[in-house]
């Protein structure tokens, strides 16, 4: 059957005990909630995601412990990451999802984030072209020579 009879004869007595769910893995391992800051600080920190995306997680660790929220910028980004929240692009999907659900309105801070992300999409080349690599080109320079190798050429 492709596997040891050993193996066979566990996964049998597995599910004449516990069904089928019995084969699903299981972790053994269990959560270190201690590690974990409290409910109250990770959702200070979700909230301060969605209203400065521009902020790193320096900044917003330092932001946050204005307002008596003391985290660490490493504590900031371990949250993010459980949330989802960890880069630009992700904080900005939060928010428009966010908006969406809620109705709310954008602050100043929220409008110019989604405008740099407008610059930041432009400034990286996206352009609609009719298919791809229609605006493609290609070019062969010569570099000059060296010893022992002889001419160099730079193709871009």
């Amino acid at each position: 059957m492709g596997m040891s009879r050993d193996t066979f004869y566990r996964y049998k007595s597995a599910v004449e005990e516990g069904g089928v769910e019995a084969l699903f893995e299981r972790t053994r391992r269990k959560p270190n909630l201690a590690n974990r800051v409290d409910q109250a600080t990770e959702d200070a920190v979700i909230k301060s995601a969605t209203d400065f995306l521009a902020y790193g997680q320096a900044r917003t660790s330092n932001e946050l412990r204005k307002l008596g929220v003391f985290v660490s910028p490493s504590g900031v980004r371990s949250i993010w990451l459980r949330h989802d929240l960890a880069n630009f692009k992700n904080r900005l999907k939060a928010l428009e999802a966010l908006v969406a659900e809620n109705g709310d309105i954008l602050t100043e801070a929220q409008v110019q984030a989604l405008e740099k992300k407008k610059l930041d999409d432009e400034a990286c080349g996206e352009i609609e072209t009719a298919h791809p690599g229609y605006l493609g080109s290609q070019d062969t320079f010569y570099v000059g020579t060296l010893k022992g190798v002889g001419r160099v050429y730079q193709q871009t």
